[in-house]
């Protein structure tokens, strides 16, 4: 398709940035911040691509302002097209690990991080020293609309946690994790394997990123007609452990972090009573980067480092 140079060359450029910036915060105010710009500055683009666009873009609504669908229509094309125009004039036309100064803001939950960080954060100072990581927290209703404002580059998570994804919401499978129940056999007097009568009459520990009480055990459980008790529910992997190492309850987790967590507190694993289906691990990152080449690179070192990760925990 032949450019029209002629029709492209009324068209002021920086605008496309600006009407980045006011598609991603739906405020004048945060979009003129977001680029540096004063408020009166921003507006005048807002009208300038309104009637460039010949359309409102942005309207107001009683709880701040809202996208026209045609200002919807233009998010991914918009960004694609940013993205394109930011790799043909960037300094460095690849990407090189050993050289590179690039930050990655990677949203994941803490038991990827204590399983994986370690090895990923080796691998970057030996292959890429000047690369430097940020990780946050995982949040299941956010995590969406932090990739689509920029605020991650990254993220990983159990599929639950990427519900509601669109087609501009790339994924990879990471692995698909299948499930252990872990106690202290002390403390609740049974030994592996647990029994589906001891299962439901123990008290049980649920991990969850999502609000409520109800899990995949439940589900599970709710086909035989039995039930179980949870005594606790947290959002912090990590504390589950300790919890189960002191006091007599049960836990079902993906069976890497049991593993991990029983060989180094001396507790005890079994298989689940029930039959539970697994949990797919996935990345999660904007289409916008999907060809940007220090993605690629880090994308391709985080699925590495799962698989060896991986298979290392199921052969101890």
């Amino acid at each position: 398709m032949a450019i029209d140079t002629n029709n492209l060359s009324h068209v002021d450029l920086n605008l496309l940035v600006a009407l980045d910036a006011l598609l991603t915060e739906r405020s004048v105010t945060r979009a003129a911040a977001r680029i540096g710009l004063k408020q009166s500055a921003m507006s005048h683009n807002l009208a300038r691509l309104r009637a460039l666009f010949g359309d409102e873009l942005l309207t107001r609504y009683a709880n701040g302002m809202r996208l026209t669908p045609r200002a919807l229509a233009l998010i991914d094309p918009l960004r694609g097209a940013l993205s394109q125009i930011e790799a043909i004039v960037a300094r460095e036309d690849a990407f090189n690990p050993a050289t590179s100064e690039r930050v990655f803001r990677i949203g994941l939950p803490d038991s990827s991080e204590v399983l994986h960080g370690p090895a990923l954060l080796a691998h970057l100072l030996q292959a890429a020293p000047h690369v430097r990581l940020r990780l946050f927290s995982i949040d299941s209703l956010e995590i969406l609309d932090d990739l689509d404002a920029d605020r991650l580059d990254l993220a990983i998570g159990v599929g639950g946690a990427f519900v509601g994804g669109q087609a501009h919401h790339k994924r990879r499978l990471l692995v698909k994790e299948r499930y252990l129940c872990m106690f202290n056999a002390a403390l609740v007097g049974v030994e592996p394997p647990i029994s589906l009568d001891d299962y439901v009459r123990l008290p049980h520990v649920l991990t969850s990123l999502r609000k409520g009480e109800r899990g995949v055990v439940d589900d599970a459980l709710e086909a035989l007609g039995r039930r179980r008790t949870v005594a606790l529910t947290t959002s912090r992997f990590l504390a589950v452990p300790f919890l189960v190492q002191g006091a007599p309850v049960v836990t079902t987790m993906h069976s890497r972090l049991a593993r991990f967590f029983a060989g180094a507190l001396g507790l005890s694993l079994s298989l689940p009573p029930v039959e539970l289906p697994e949990a797919p691990i996935s990345l999660l990152w904007h289409a916008s980067y999907d060809r940007d080449p220090a993605h690629v690179w880090l994308r391709g070192v985080i699925a590495d480092l799962f698989a060896e990760r991986g298979d290392r925990l199921l052969k101890d």
